[in-house]
């Protein structure tokens, strides 16, 4: 614990005088352009990841990077993504998985969660992409795990249509949805591309989207 504590007196004495004027404009509002929906990892940092300063983003993390369907008893996820769509107005949103995801992981390769009933019924919200990935033929395990990865960020993302804030800022025109998997090791990003259904390199496709900011044709 004494190293976060002498990390947060380093950003006192040293970061936040740098930043003194941006905080300012930051005591009392914030416009942040995206929604940037993660995996609680603590490998991936969404702010680092993306080179974003405070205010930047609005986010969301959980294990499994995991946005469950809109119902009648919305928690703190669906309060979140409604608060940042309809109140903050964002222009996108990113639902960003990555590799070695212990998550997707458990699902891929049917892990016992008795141990953690919390945790079992919070991944049943993947249960699409799990199915997908089911039916898929896999090299070998890793493989497998990788593909889980894959498929659960399609899977949130259907999920994350299913919010009515959501669907009428698609409806508007005025946000655009993004599927992303970060990889730990080389710090490379596969997007998912609405052309052509597949992800791709966002290096070599940085406009790539899954869901363009397109209203729906009468």
């Amino acid at each position: 614990m004494q190293d976060i504590i002498d990390g947060f007196l380093k950003f006192q004495r040293n970061a936040f005088p740098k930043r003194a004027g941006l905080f300012k404009d930051l005591a009392n509002q914030q416009n942040p352009r995206a929604l940037f929906i993660s995996c609680s990892d603590s490998r991936l940092v969404p702010e680092l990841v993306t080179q974003r300063e405070p205010g930047d983003l609005f986010v969301i993390r959980n294990a499994g990077n995991i946005v469950p369907s809109y119902g009648p008893e919305p928690g703190g996820v669906s309060a979140s993504v409604e608060y940042a769509v309809a109140a903050l107005q964002v222009s996108d949103i990113v639902i960003c998985g990555h590799s070695d995801c212990g998550a997707m992981t458990a699902i891929a390769t049917c892990t016992c969660l008795d141990h953690m009933p919390a945790v079992a019924g919070w991944l049943r919200y993947a249960d699409s992409g799990r199915v997908v990935n089911e039916a898929r033929k896999h090299v070998d395990q890793p493989a497998k795990v990788a593909s889980m990865v894959r498929e659960n960020v399609i899977a949130q993302l259907a999920n994350l249509q299913t919010h009515p804030s959501v669907r009428l800022a698609l409806e508007e025109k005025r946000v655009t949805l993004h599927g992303w998997v970060y990889d730990i090791e080389s710090g490379c990003i596969q997007a998912f591309d609405s052309r052509t259904g597949t992800f791709v390199a966002l290096a070599d496709y940085p406009v790539s989207a899954a869901i363009p900011a397109t209203p729906r044709s009468n």
